[in-house]
């Protein structure tokens, strides 16, 4: 019989599981159940955070999310006139574009833009005086501010561009006619204030109101010290919707008679050579990195 050998079946010894530390391959804790802390039960979940707890974090997000939309992307605007009739109605609530123009975008022709008082056109109008919490829901953009005095009207004609309107006639840019179906119906084009014809100076446009009998537009301020042009660093940016009321929900798109062939030829050169410049500026350092990786390669 062999020295040392076991006689009869032996029963299996118990072994529990333990883990092995990856690094030091020692042996570690078991892994047959996780450590507990003292006197808390296997399986207990953390205790959510109170919702009341973290509701003011969530009302400051949303307060912050909505200053920065209305600064730079989008912002309502009361209607407080009838001078855009039958385009826009006393008392509309339009949505702004303000992004666009910080891409150095500019107005086009046809475009309904919301901008800042060039020089006293507004003079003698009643201010609003709202209450505080009308203020501060001006101040992130839920409401449309009634302490600033914006107006609203069409671009008609860009900087380059030639303007006129003669009394019976319609309004012409660059040697082209509108067909404005836009106008207040029963209005002329210009019959009570003719125009023209009158060069717009670059950086500069000329606008008009769709109620045209009713609008102190460009054409009654040609002898103040704007001549009747609006500088591009007044406009606030595009009106693009028609949001409240819900029943007269619409866009403000560009209309045809701006489109027609021949009106861009004032300022076809500018427009074209605009994209191009930023493309070349874009490309230069694109091509100089790539380069730069080749010979790094190399």
């Amino acid at each position: 019989m062999a020295v040392g050998a076991r006689s009869g079946r032996e029963e299996p010894e118990e072994r529990s599981e333990v883990a092995v530390d990856s690094e030091t391959g020692r042996p570690g804790e078991p892994v047959d159940g996780e450590e507990h802390g003292e006197g808390e039960e296997p399986g207990a979940e953390r205790k959510q955070r109170s919702f009341w707890k973290e509701l003011p974090l969530l009302i400051g997000i949303a307060l912050v999310l909505a200053l920065l939309i209305k600064t730079f992307l989008v912002q309502a605007f009361s209607i407080p006139s009838d001078s855009m009739q039958n385009t826009l109605q006393r008392g509309d609530r339009v949505l702004v574009d303000k992004l666009t123009p910080w891409f150095g975008s500019e107005p086009e022709r046809g475009e309904v833009v919301v901008f800042h008082d060039p020089n006293n056109w507004l003079e003698g109008e009643p201010t609003p005086d709202p209450n505080v919490v009308q203020k501060f829901l001006s101040f992130i953009g839920l409401m449309p501010s009634a302490e600033e005095k914006d107006l609203i009207k069409r671009v008609i004609a860009v900087g380059g561009d030639t303007v006129e309107c003669t009394k019976g006639g319609p309004v012409k840019v660059n040697g082209k006619a509108l067909v404005e179906p836009y106008i207040y119906p029963g209005n002329t084009a210009c019959d009570d204030k003719p125009f023209g014809p009158l060069k717009v100076p670059a950086g500069k446009i000329w606008v008009m109101g769709d109620h045209r009998q009713n609008s102190y537009d460009s054409r009654y301020h040609m002898d103040d010290a704007t001549q009747g042009f609006v500088p591009v660093d007044k406009v606030v940016g595009r009106a693009v919707v028609i949001a409240w009321p819900v029943t007269r929900w619409a866009t403000l798109p560009v209309p045809d008679t701006f489109d027609q062939p021949g009106i861009n030829t004032a300022t076809a050169a500018s427009i074209g050579a605009g994209p191009g410049a930023l493309g070349l500026v874009g490309a230069v350092p694109l091509v100089l990195w790539r380069r730069r990786r080749l010979a790094l390669r190399g």
